[in-house]
């Protein structure tokens, strides 16, 4: 292996990217690094597809189980925190192995950060009130005459990113679009990037609807429950709007039915691979696409 060569194993949830993860480290000497925004929080384990304390005990990996649910943890906090693994990794002579599926903290890792100014909490509370008068929707209007890609972009029932967006252009006079078009600091090392897939869309979109009716036998419906007995808990934070933890909180709070949860829960999953397989395909620095189903060929990489 040449010196400074890390790797990056990307894809859409429920592609197998934890299980190849695995069987890669049975033959190299990889250091798992989790590139997931969802297996960061601690209890958060049976909605979030994270492996079991048997397979984090045989195969380590970096970075899961860092925050409390009622944290929030920003790129910069992950891009942070990946480049301090990467270095202990290559000091110890092992290979770097970044792995999920969060494009966001791979972009932010791969290409640097923004130059995005910080968070003003007395803008952001200008903006909540306002939506509060005028509703979420008029913000996304207003966001539209500054920042129609972004506005664009972000769904008008997505508070958080709308009042990012606006509270970014308030504070700096340019629009996150702008802003977000100039990179930081790139990583010093060859970076070796790596997709996977299943060979057909009707297997991953069944894997979703396996791996979420698994996760319903393994008792996700109490693990939400004791999330829910805590008072610093709400669907307003980002470790609650998790796909499936959003769709269960609404069930338990009376909100939807148990069949319209399931279903609710399903499709917000197909729709976040989508996503994820839409930003890979117009992912702009060299990305080699590998079967998931057929491990040799991955392996050859390695070697």
């Amino acid at each position: 292996m040449k010196q400074k060569r890390i790797f990056t194993l990307m894809g859409p949830t429920a592609s197998g990217k934890t299980a190849v993860a695995m069987a890669l480290c049975d033959r190299f000497p990889i250091d798992i690094i989790s590139v997931d925004s969802a297996l960061i929080y601690r209890g958060m384990d049976i909605g979030t597809a994270k492996p079991t304390k048997t397979e984090l005990l045989k195969y380590p990996h970096k970075l899961i189980d860092i925050c409390d649910p009622a944290m929030r943890y920003s790129a910069a906090n992950f891009r942070h925190d990946a480049i301090l693994e990467i270095e202990r990794s290559l000091a110890n002579d092992r290979i770097p192995l970044l792995v999920g599926g969060t494009m966001l903290y791979f972009k932010a890792l791969l290409e640097g950060l923004s130059p995005l100014p910080e968070a003003n909490s007395e803008v952001r509370q200008q903006i909540e009130e306002r939506a509060k008068r005028d509703g979420w929707a008029a913000i996304h209007e207003e966001l539209k005459k500054v920042d129609p890609i972004s506005a664009a972009r972000i769904h008008p029932n997505d508070p958080q990113r709308l009042n990012r967006a606006l509270e970014v252009y308030l504070i700096s006079g340019k629009s996150l679009t702008e802003l977000t078009q100039k990179s930081g600091d790139r990583l010093p090392y060859v970076v070796e990037q790596l997709a996977i897939m299943p060979e057909s869309r009707t297997i991953l979109h069944n894997n979703i609807k396996d791996r979420f009716m698994q996760m319903l036998d393994q008792g996700f419906k109490t693990e939400v429950e004791q999330l829910m007995t805590r008072s610093d808990l709400h669907l307003d934070l980002p470790s609650m709007r998790c796909v499936g933890y959003r769709q269960m909180w609404e069930y338990l709070n009376g909100d939807i039915s148990y069949d319209e949860m399931v279903f609710k829960g399903i499709c917000a999953t197909r729709q976040l691979a989508k996503r994820q397989i839409t930003w890979l395909r117009g992912w702009k620095q060299p990305l080699k696409w590998l079967n998931s189903d057929h491990l040799k060929e991955l392996f050859k990489v390695f070697e």
